[in-house]
């Protein structure tokens, strides 16, 4: 039986788009730039915020990029939680997870302060065993560092857990973890995307995921 399910945030437990759009357009906007569509940023998002910034004005140079930074962190701390809901199933999920004996963590390649604000925010009653965001100095997914972290504060066999995330990064995380992952069609990316990074299950309800529990792997 499963006895951790790691999830990433952004597309996957939380829709967070419009916010980190609004964000990101509020920083090009403080620089003079063009900004984007919020459709856009499905696939700008899912690196951490500095990859962000660098698809968002890709002839920024380093500096330019750092001013970019400090002005989305400055709008996005205080708007975060404006437009931003779980998707539909996820609190239910959440809840018999726990109810079962199943342990919940969070890998997000957002910034940690950030991902507490908003996981606390959303999901004030469900007992995360760990909740990891971008940290200076440990690589952003797809390098597995993060789900170790997790497996730090929580000693968890590899085959008693599950990988959940929206975008070909989780896959890659999850593949490199050596755990087994679950790719779901809710998100900012397509289910092609997934297939290609391998996952080893595609859902497209988050309910599915209890029927992983005692499967096989």
């Amino acid at each position: 039986m499963k006895k951790l399910v790691i999830f990433d945030l952004d597309g996957t437990l939380l829709n967070t788009i419009y916010d980190l759009g609004e964000a990101c357009n509020y920083a090009l906007r403080q620089m003079g730039f063009a900004q984007h569509p919020i459709p856009a940023y499905n696939y700008m998002v899912g690196n951490g915020i500095r990859k962000l910034m660098e698809r968002a004005q890709p002839d920024a140079d380093e500096k330019t990029i750092d001013e970019l930074l400090t002005h989305f962190r400055s709008y996005y701390d205080n708007h975060c939680t404006d437009e931003t809901k779980p998707y539909k199933g996820i609190p239910e999920l959440l809840k018999e997870l726990t109810e079962r004996g199943v342990s919940v963590a969070v890998a997000s390649n957002k910034y940690q302060e950030a991902t507490s604000k908003i996981v606390n925010h959303f999901f004030p009653d469900i007992p995360f065993v760990s909740i990891q965001g971008q940290i200076p100095d440990r690589l952003t997914k797809p390098d597995p560092s993060i789900v170790f972290a997790i497996l730090e504060e929580h000693p968890t066999p590899k085959s008693e857990i599950l990988y959940v995330g929206d975008s070909g990064v989780d896959m890659e995380t999850a593949r490199r973890a050596c755990v087994e992952s679950i790719g779901v069609s809710w998100g900012f990316r397509p289910t092609s995307e997934l297939k290609s990074a391998y996952a080893n299950h595609i859902i497209s309800s988050p309910a599915e995921i209890i029927g992983f529990l005692n499967a096989p792997f």
